[in-house]
């Protein structure tokens, strides 16, 4: 192995790589040092305090949102100038003077708003001389610490936006504003909670830092390492199966990193040469990694800092977010499966040699359902049983569910006692023999148990995303601190006080990570606030909504382009959740408006889907993709080359945005759970259809006119509803001032669209559509006065006259003297899912043109020359 890596990047550069682009590539030592990561370590006790219920019950240490968030900034900036020197050229072991000063600087401005809380609540909107000085400190020393945290392109986003605000009345033309005075800039971007101290510095307070801790505890205690030997020892003896461990391995990864980049490290140190020995070149090992790791940030239930910021923008729960992103993940997922098993069918390429003792496939599928079986009969028996145990038991119901817990974790240490423990394999190792399945598994099954708590928490008992996180981190380091003593015990090791040592260490070090981890991520959350807040100030994302509208002439097709281009440009120099508070802040509500005005309804969610997307996918476009270059640095191939092939690799998660954006089906919205089945078999079938279309193989090379059609067939499945509407209009055009008549014959359960004519924001006159659900009532007027509109008839004209305060129009976006143009009923007509039927016979006719031509070559070839 250490002939493949010869001409490739060495090991400590794919470490200076991951540390300058995560945790910070300086490491001092003596005082210095061990400073930094006590401070780390503290900033990490810090956060599970603040999480903990504990404050409230001791009485002392309870901070408001303001105060945390400050203090949370504080630890980033103060860190940050610490682990991340100003240039290539500063020194790495040792911290300069200056960055002393600045580190002070910066973190004293930070913590401004929790030193001087009370003083400066006494005089809202009204700053010192004092207050500005320091505000405008605190955002310089901010945009040095994202320079060199996060590299130039945010500084100079943000930069931009702050001279914005400060020039607006000589930008040119419909760019120009009345301006915004330092002292308003000043108190609205530092002193209030719009600005560096928003909402999105608030959901890394809250919530991405307990995620990103417990991944970090999970990854020091050997999850990392246990996820990707099991994902071995299940896959690695398939055709290409190292590359579908890769896919498998980084997935699971994904869940406990929020890192593409490390992602990449981390299981690619391991794959991306078990690849190569299967037959991949260093480009396509490299890329399958790259595809794999940076789809680990779509996965649920963890989703990367992105997943909270949807629920605090959008205003929904974060188990609605994990349902709607669930099927695009897992069909993504399985997509990238299939590629590399055509890349492994185009090449010939076979599977490692397997340990697992041989086994008729009879057996394998019975085993599997036996497995499948008892997994569901476990979980419904968890999830009833506790459901009866909880009223029984009161307020006992959390202790006893907690010593129930730690017995099931005892026993699976126990058992996992009798297998020897997973070892570290080093990159250039030479591995012939895959791990055995069985013990692999066993060894390891109570690193699962700290993930099942935290969805427990999540989707069961339906916490808060972070106390949830917080209750599974504490399980966490329950495990890191125990399970050494454990093991050892119960392998009759007499090592006990080393043993403990190791966990203690473990522990230790865990908290450093993921305080290091969030370093970056600290640092970018404020300033993109500082782009929030200067859209909020000075009204420009009106004037953007006007530009884009203009650029797109009002077709949401180029409209959602110019959005996905506009991601991907940003997400070159910004990380996924910058890039993400950026664009959704900027387009999201554009492309709403602008799908009103062309009939589409579009959920919110869905925009904000897109726009993480496309934002996640920056990671692997060239030719700035981090990811690829982490990936290149292990194989030893060409970076530029590595992200061309993963992006062709990813062409399938680009996809994606634009289906469900025109199918919201495929985002589980308003479906039923056995028609979510469907979409979800159905939805698999399409994108597995799809990658054998882009990959030019099915059966066999695809012909051209081939991979056309199943790209065609791809879409029929994805968006059946495209063909079914050329076909039969599913709406009827009915007067305005059949509104009444309308409501009361159409079904409850419906909706009905109606096209609207009034204002916007600033009183231009714009036409729009809105989608709505049918209320309760006997009769149509009834169902109207529950909807909570009023109308007036002004000749032919239908008029809203008045809208009941906190109602359903309301909410809907009714407002007074609007008038109502069209109403548009639904029809009866045959069900979109109609065209799938059509789409199956040209894909069977396909898979029949693909087999005959297998037989033909087969039959032509040579004995020992038959084709794979």
């Amino acid at each position: 192995m250490t002939n493949e890596r010869s001409h490739g990047v060495q090991p400590t550069d794919v470490e200076d790589l991951v540390a300058s682009a995560d945790t910070g590539a300086r490491t001092p030592s003596g005082f210095p040092g061990k400073l930094l990561v006590s401070l780390a370590a503290l900033w990490s006790l810090f956060q599970l305090w603040i999480a903990s219920p504990l404050p409230y019950m001791l009485g002392f240490g309870v901070f408001n949102s303001a105060e945390a968030r400050s203090i949370h900034l504080t630890f980033a900036v103060f860190l940050g100038f610490m682990a991340f020197p100003a240039f290539k050229r500063s020194p790495r072991d040792r911290i300069p003077v200056a960055d002393w000063v600045l580190a002070f600087a910066a973190a004293f401005c930070a913590a401004y708003l929790f030193l001087f809380y009370s003083q400066l609540a006494t005089r809202p909107g009204n700053p010192t001389t004092y207050d500005v000085v320091v505000a405008v400190i605190g955002l310089l020393t901010l945009l040095e610490a994202t320079r060199r945290a996060l590299g130039p392109p945010l500084m100079i986003v943000a930069l931009v936006f702050i001279v914005y605000s400060l020039a607006g009345p000589w930008m040119p033309g419909v760019l120009a504003h009345r301006g915004v005075s330092l002292d308003a800039l000043a108190n609205h971007q530092w002193l209030t909670s719009q600005g560096v101290f928003g909402i999105a510095l608030g959901v890394s307070t809250s919530f991405v830092f307990l995620f990103v801790l417990f991944g970090s505890l999970l990854d020091k205690a050997g999850a990392g390492n246990y996820f990707i030997k099991v994902a071995f020892s299940l896959l690695g003896h398939y055709r290409g199966g190292p590359a579908k461990a890769a896919v498998v391995a980084s997935g699971m990864t994904g869940l406990i990193s929020g890192s593409s980049i490390a992602n990449t490290v981390t299981t690619g140190t391991f794959t991306i040469p078990m690849m190569k020995r299967v037959g991949f070149s260093s480009e396509k090992a490299g890329a399958v990694e790259v595809a794999s790791s940076v789809n680990g940030q779509i996965m649920p239930p963890v989703m990367g800092a992105a997943a909270f910021l949807m629920v605090e923008y959008i205003g929904i729960s974060y188990v609605e977010v994990i349902k709607h992103a669930f099927l695009p993940a897992v069909i993504s997922y399985i997509a990238l499966i299939y590629i590399v098993h055509l890349e492994a069918l185009k090449a010939g390429m076979e599977g490692l040699q397997s340990s697992n003792p041989p086994r008729p496939l009879i057996r394998k599928i019975i085993g599997f359902l036996t497995g499948l079986v008892l997994l569901m009969a476990l979980s419904f028996g968890v999830y009833y049983g506790l459901g009866w145990l909880k009223p029984l038991l009161g307020d006992a119901a959390g202790w006893v569910i907690s010593a129930g817990l730690v017995v099931v974790y005892v026993a699976l240490l126990k058992l996992g006692s009798r297998f020897p423990e997973l070892e570290l394999d080093k990159a250039d190792s030479p591995i012939i023999k895959l791990p055995q399945t069985r013990p692999t598994v066993l060894s390891g099954l109570h690193y699962i148990l700290p993930v099942v708590v935290l969805v427990w928490c999540l989707m069961v008992e339906r916490l808060s995303p972070g106390l949830s996180a917080f209750w599974a981190t504490v399980f966490m380091i329950f495990i890191i601190l125990t399970q050494r003593p454990l093991l050892g015990a119960f392998r009759g090791e007499h090592r006990l006080r080393s043993n403990i040592q190791r966990g203690l260490l473990e522990f230790w070090e865990g908290l450093v990570a993921g305080a290091r981890n969030m370093i970056g991520i600290g640092i970018a959350t404020a300033t993109a606030g500082i782009i929030v807040g200067a859209v909020a100030q000075t009204g420009v994302g009106l004037v953007l909504a006007d530009l884009v509208e203009m650029l797109s002439m009002g077709n949401l097709m180029l409209m959602l382009l110019l959005t996905a281009v506009l991601s991907l440009i940003l997400g070159m120099g910004l990380p996924t959740t910058a890039n993400y508070i950026v664009v959704s802040a900027l387009l999201a509500p554009v492309i709403v408006t602008l799908g009103q005005q062309n009939g589409l309804i579009v959920p919110l969610i869905a925009v904000h889907l897109f726009v993480f997307y496309f934002g996640i996918m920056a990671d692997v476009t060239p030719p700035v993709g981090l990811a690829s270059f982490a990936a290149a640095a292990v194989s030893g191939g060409d970076p530029i080359r590595t992200g061309f092939q993963a992006f062709y690799y990813s062409l399938r998660t680009a996809a994606l945005p634009f289906l469900f954006i025109f199918n919201t089906d495929l985002l589980l919205i308003d479906v039923d759970f056995a028609h979510g089945v469907l979409i979800f078999i159905v939805a698999t079938v399409a994108m597995l259809i799809f990658a054998a279309g882009t990959q030019g193989w099915l059966v066999v090379r695809s012909r051209w006119y081939e991979s056309l059609l199943l790209l065609l067939v791809a879409f029929t499945l994805f968006r059946p509803g495209f063909w079914m509407d050329m076909i039969h209009d599913p709406y009827e055009a009915i007067p305005a001032s059949a509104l009444a008549e309308t409501m009361g014959s159409v079904e409850e359960d419906s909706n009905l669209r109606m096209r609207i004519l009034g204002e916007d924001e600033i009183g231009n006159e714009r036409e729009f559509y809105l989608l709505v659900p049918i209320p309760e009532g006997e009769t149509g007027q009834d169902r109207l006065d529950n909807l909570g509109l009023m109308l007036m008839e002004d000749g032919d004209r239908t008029i809203v006259d008045m809208v009941t305060y906190g109602s359903l129009a309301a909410d809907l976006g009714f407002a007074f003297d609007q008038e109502i143009l069209e109403i548009q009923a639904p029809v009866d007509r045959w069900a979109k899912e109609w065209m799938w039927l059509p789409a199956l016979l040209v894909f069977a006719l396909v898979v029949g043109l693909q087999s005959r031509r297998r037989r033909h070559d087969r039959a032509g070839a040579p004995a020992g020359q038959q084709p794979a």
